[in-house]
Order: structure tokens, then C-alpha cells, then sequence
């Protein structure tokens, strides 16, 4: 694996309903959608998400019982330690680790509130482009909602060597800590809000947010915030697709 240890290099949509979320997200993000037997070790319904000739993420089917939503996949250098450091310090297990033929080892987890995401050891040497914050279709930012904010950040922190930026204030909604890998911002870390589970959240980079923001609506989707101007000039927005599944969207002032 290319990617320092505490990278995400990989974002994965589980669905209710495959066929529509790829209408769905083909027209708004452009991507290509193909059929992939990985990275879920052998799913036969698997899809690789691309944009252009860069493979971004993955789609399945949600299994029974689990609703549509998307996680992301934090690159680690040893999937069993950081499994045993994880469930040590209060995290659970989700997916025991597992080899996945010419993919790499991976596990489920969710940290010590309940936000679940994947860590993961790729076989490629090949650096994964997915969180790319300037490129269209790519993801440019994860947030997490925390259900507590000092407690995920030390977490995060020690498992993944992320360090803490700038603490941004929100008023009554606490405070909005960034979080640098390497000296630079990729994500950041707040309270979740209106009492909805811990979860990250990804934002994925459009050309023009106001023309993505009729696309979700033209596609079916809810826009539940924004457009709205966030510091450094883009704008974003935070939606519903058509089968419950929360996404996020960031972008230039525009309508194309």
C-alpha cells in the first residue's frame, strides 16, 4: 500500500436498490459504474466506481437489516494490530479481518461510539487516488459526527497518527476540529447533530454546486442543507439519495 497509515483510499456505497443508486450517482458525480468481483471477496454483486480512469469507490447491496448509507475505508499498515488496538480501546468489531485475493486484508469496526468505517491493508503497490481534494468525482473531504468530540478525536488520533488544525467554532453546535495528516487538512472531526447516530460523512467534489444541487432533486434525491459557503471559498451541500443513504457534495459557486 502506497498511502501513509491513516489514509482513506476507499469509499463504498451500500444500497437498497444497486440499479437506481447508479442512475443516481452516474448522472450527478459522472461516474462509470462496473461490475467488480472485489474489494468484498468475491461479491458477486460488487460495482467499481470511476471517474475517468480512476476507480473512487465500490457499491453493493446493503445486507438485511442494514440501511443505505456510505463508509469509508482508512488504510492501515497492519490490519490485525490495528484490530486489536481498535477493540482495546473501546471500538467494536463489525467484520472479522479477512484476505481478499489480490485486493488486500480488511476488517469492519466502529470506534468507541459507534461510527462505523473499515480499515483495510491494500495488496497494490499503487497509491490510491480516491480522496483527491481537488479533483471532480473524488472524494475532497470526510467529517465525521462524533458522539463526543474530544473522545473521537484523542481515538483518531492514536490509532491512525492524525494530529489536530484548527478548532472552528459553531456556536451552539460546539466546536469544528480539523484534521491534518502530514500538515495537511483532509477531514475534520464535530458533535453530531440532531441526534442521529455517530457517522462520517463524505463530500465528493462537483464542478458547480448549484447545478448538483438541481441534479439531486431532478434524480430523485433531497438536498437537507445548503447550498451554503464554507471558509476557502467552495460551497457545499449535504443530501439524501432516492434510497436513504447520506451523502455530500462540495463545489464552486455556479450553475455549471
Amino acid at each position: 500500500m502506497a498511502n501513509p497509515h491513516g489514509s482513506f483510499i476507499w469509499y463504498e456505497l451500500l444500497t437498497s436498490d444497486p440499479e437506481a443508486a447508479t442512475r443516481f450517482y452516474a448522472g450527478l458525480l459522472g461516474w462509470h459504474v462496473s461490475s467488480h468481483d472485489g474489494p468484498n471477496g468475491g461479491h458477486p454483486g460488487y460495482r467499481i466506481l470511476s471517474h475517468g480512469a480512476e476507480a473512487v469507490g465500490g457499491m453493493m447491496q446493503a445486507p438485511e437489516g442494514v440501511p443505505p448509507g456510505w463508509l469509508g475505508y482508512i488504510g492501515v499498515d497492519d490490519v490485525d494490530a490495528a484490530l486489536a488496538a481498535i477493540t482495546a480501546d473501546g471500538g467494536q468489531v463489525q467484520m472479522p479481518a479477512r484476505d481478499l485475493p489480490e485486493v488486500g486484508r480488511i476488517a469492519m469496526v466502529t470506534d468507541p461510539h459507534g461510527a462505523p468505517f473499515y480499515v483495510m491493508r491494500g495488496a497494490s503497490d499503487r497509491e490510491s487516488t480516491s480522496y483527491a481534494p481537488d479533483a471532480v468525482g473524488h472524494c475532497a473531504w470526510n467529517e465525521l459526527g462524533a458522539g463526543a468530540l474530544e473522545p473521537a478525536v484523542e481515538f483518531y488520533a492514536r490509532h491512525f497518527g492524525w494530529s489536530r488544525g484548527a478548532l472552528l467554532p459553531m456556536g451552539e453546535m460546539g466546536g469544528y476540529q480539523l484534521m491534518e495528516q502530514q500538515g495537511r487538512a483532509f477531514g475534520a472531526i464535530m458533535p453530531q447533530q440532531g441526534g442521529a447516530p455517530p457517522m462520517w460523512r463524505f463530500y465528493f467534489r462537483v464542478p458547480a454546486i448549484e447545478a448538483a444541487a438541481q441534479q439531486v432533486k431532478d434524480g430523485g434525491g433531497q438536498v437537507l442543507h445548503g447550498p451554503a459557503e464554507v471558509p476557502g471559498g467552495d460551497r457545499i451541500l449535504i443530501g439524501m439519495d432516492p434510497q436513504g443513504a447520506i451523502f455530500a457534495l462540495v463545489g464552486k459557486a455556479g450553475a455549471a
